[in-house]
C-alpha cells in the first residue's frame, strides 16, 4: 500500500472551497469592505493626529504634529528611547536585536522616520478606505503594525495587525467595492499580465 503512494507526483495541493469563498469570491467583498474601512480610519486617524496635532474631527492632540515644525522626530525619539527601557528583565518586551536598531537607526534618525511613519500611515489609511491597491496598502500597514509591537507598544496594533493580515490574504477581492475593482484588471499580475489587454486581444468567436 505504501508503495503506491508517490508524494513527489503531488505539486499542488487543491485549495479548500472555504478559502477560495473567503479570499477570491467577490459575493463575500462586502465583508472586506467592513474589515477595509474598520483599518483603513484607524490609519488614517493615527496619520492625521501625527500630521496636523489634530484628530479627524478637530480635537487638539496632545504633543502636537510630529512634522512640519520644531519638534519633529521629539515623539519619534521619545518612543524609541521608552522602547529601550523594556529590554530589561527576564522576559523584556523589547528584544535586544530590535533595540540595536532602535539605539543606532531610529533615534540618530528620528526626524526622517516621524516624516516615514506619518505619512506612511495616512497613504495606508487612504489606500484601505478607497481600496486602491488594497494589499500593498495592508501589507505596509501590518509591517507598521509590527514595528510598533516589536516596540513594546500592544494598544489596538494586535487586532489591525490580525485583521491586517486578512486584508493581505483576501487581496484579490478586498478592494472589490473600491479603485481596485477597475485597476486591478488593468494592471494584473506579474504572472498574468493586464487582464484587459488579454481580453482586447483575446481572438473573439465566430
Amino acid at each position: 500500500m505504501f508503495q503506491a503512494l508517490q508524494p513527489r507526483t503531488a505539486t499542488q495541493i487543491p485549495e479548500p472551497p472555504i478559502t477560495k469563498f473567503l479570499f477570491a469570491d467577490t459575493r463575500i467583498a462586502w465583508l472586506w469592505l467592513i474589515i477595509r474601512l474598520y483599518v483603513g480610519y484607524e490609519w488614517l486617524s493615527a496619520g492625521w493626529e501625527k500630521l496636523t496635532g489634530y484628530s479627524l474631527f478637530g480635537e487638539v492632540q496632545k504633543g502636537g504634529a510630529w512634522v512640519f515644525n520644531a519638534q519633529a522626530g521629539a515623539a519619534v525619539k521619545g518612543f524609541a528611547t521608552n522602547a529601550l527601557s523594556l529590554t530589561t528583565g527576564q522576559h523584556p518586551s523589547v528584544q535586544s536585536w530590535y533595540a540595536w536598531f532602535l539605539q543606532n537607526l531610529v533615534i540618530p534618525n528620528a526626524t526622517v522616520f516621524a516624516y516615514i511613519i506619518t505619512f506612511g500611515e495616512v497613504l495606508v489609511g487612504l489606500g484601505l478606505i478607497v481600496g486602491c491597491l488594497t494589499g500593498f496598502a495592508a501589507f505596509f500597514g501590518l509591517f507598521m503594525n509590527l514595528n510598533f509591537m516589536l516596540a513594546g507598544a500592544v494598544s489596538v496594533n494586535p487586532i489591525l495587525g490580525t485583521l491586517t493580515i486578512f486584508l493581505v490574504l483576501g487581496w484579490r477581492i478586498a478592494g472589490y467595492y473600491g479603485v481596485d475593482r477597475y485597476l486591478l484588471p488593468l494592471l494584473g499580475t506579474p504572472w498574468t499580465g493586464s487582464l484587459v489587454r488579454q481580453e482586447e486581444t483575446r481572438p473573439a468567436l465566430n
